[in-house]
């Protein structure tokens, strides 16, 4: 019997209190056919525990005294004889004293139940609204991040980009005056026009990956090959994507997340791990869509060390706000491997 659904519903209490009544009026008929020989004074304790759970201790009360009445009632009946009024008085006082300890440890249990419940809901409600705060802080922080990266690009892009453009076409008409008059220094000038134009290209690739539009459904692959390629030639490494699942097309949110955590994935092993060989993956089963990084770095930082990367966590929050699973984990051939993966809705 379900007592927090009892005292919730009404018309469960009304049933309760029917049942109540009629277990008492079968036990007492039982007990009159049986006669003196069988006493059934036992089974009016359920009749009893019902009235507590139905209407609580009051009822309980009365409910008692009537299975005494009754009991006492159809003894006499039934043709009992006792040798002095005392006797069922005195059997009448013990039983309802039992049925009172009965009626009182079992109120007090539903009240200690019914407090335990209340307790447990306040914090059952404390906790949602301290995760939803928590989810929409970290929703916040997501987008302050977005727009600080956008930002970052803007001035990458339109600030030091342009910058260096204007140094580097300074830098070009220095080079040839200096080869017009023929000096030794015209050599060293062309060579800093060089590294002016590869700092561009560099500035360019950055302000790139940080003002990365959403990517449609259908951009993700394209996005993750551009990105790979970049990589590749930002920082003289070996990074190369791979297609298994090009008929699958994750929606616009889930797409920009996915990307996001390659991109993190893959800067991580560059930059802390030291990796010269980054391969990245997409995988698509009936259940699933994976997302794989893996690299040839210096492997896993110790425990403590990886618990407080905010690189990591931001990866980890990234795949929960899609419904994925994140996890990364030591290669079998060296390095790591990082792995997301989203369940594909089920098709009929």
């Amino acid at each position: 019997m379900n007592w927090t659904t009892t005292k919730a519903d009404p018309r469960s209490k009304s049933q309760l209190t029917w049942l109540t009544c009629l277990l008492v009026a079968l036990i007492g008929l039982a007990d009159y056919w049986l006669g003196t020989n069988l006493s059934l004074e036992v089974f009016y304790f359920i009749p009893v525990a019902l009235a507590v759970v139905a209407r609580g201790r009051v009822f309980a009360v009365v409910i008692s005294l009537l299975c005494v009445v009754i009991w006492i009632g159809g003894d006499l009946a039934a043709g009992a004889r006792f040798t002095s009024w005392i006797v069922p008085v005195w059997n009448a006082a013990i039983t309802l004293t039992t049925y009172a300890v009965l009626v009182r440890l079992l109120s007090s249990l539903l009240e200690l139940q019914h407090e335990l419940e209340r307790r447990v809901e306040h914090r059952t409600a404390a906790l949602a609204s301290e995760i939803g705060e928590r989810q929409r802080l970290e929703k916040n922080i997501l987008e302050i991040s977005e727009r600080e990266r956008r930002s970052i690009g803007h001035d990458l892009h339109d600030g030091l980009g342009q910058h260096l453009t204007g140094t580097a076409i300074t830098a070009q008409l220095l080079a040839e005056t200096l080869q017009e008059r023929a000096a030794s220094e015209a050599v060293d000038a062309h060579k800093i026009v060089g590294l002016i134009k590869t700092g561009i290209a560099q500035t360019r690739a950055m302000a790139k990956g940080l003002l990365l539009a959403d990517i449609d459904a259908e951009g993700l692959t394209s996005a993750l090959s551009e990105f790979c390629n970049t990589t590749a030639e930002q920082f003289r490494i070996r990074c190369t994507f791979r297609n298994d699942a090009p008929a699958i097309s994750p929606p616009v949110g889930t797409a920009n997340h996915l990307f996001r955590i390659a991109q993190e994935a893959v800067r991580n092993a560059v930059r802390h791990g030291g990796a010269k060989q980054i391969d990245v993956e997409l995988r698509a089963s009936q259940e699933s869509l994976s997302l794989l990084v893996r690299d040839n770095g210096s492997g896993l930082p110790p425990p403590a060390a990886r618990g407080t990367g905010l690189g990591l966590r931001i990866m980890a929050h990234r795949a929960g706000m899609i419904g994925a699973t994140f996890a990364i984990e030591p290669a079998p051939e060296g390095g790591t491997v990082a792995r997301c993966s989203l369940p594909l809705p089920a098709h009929d």
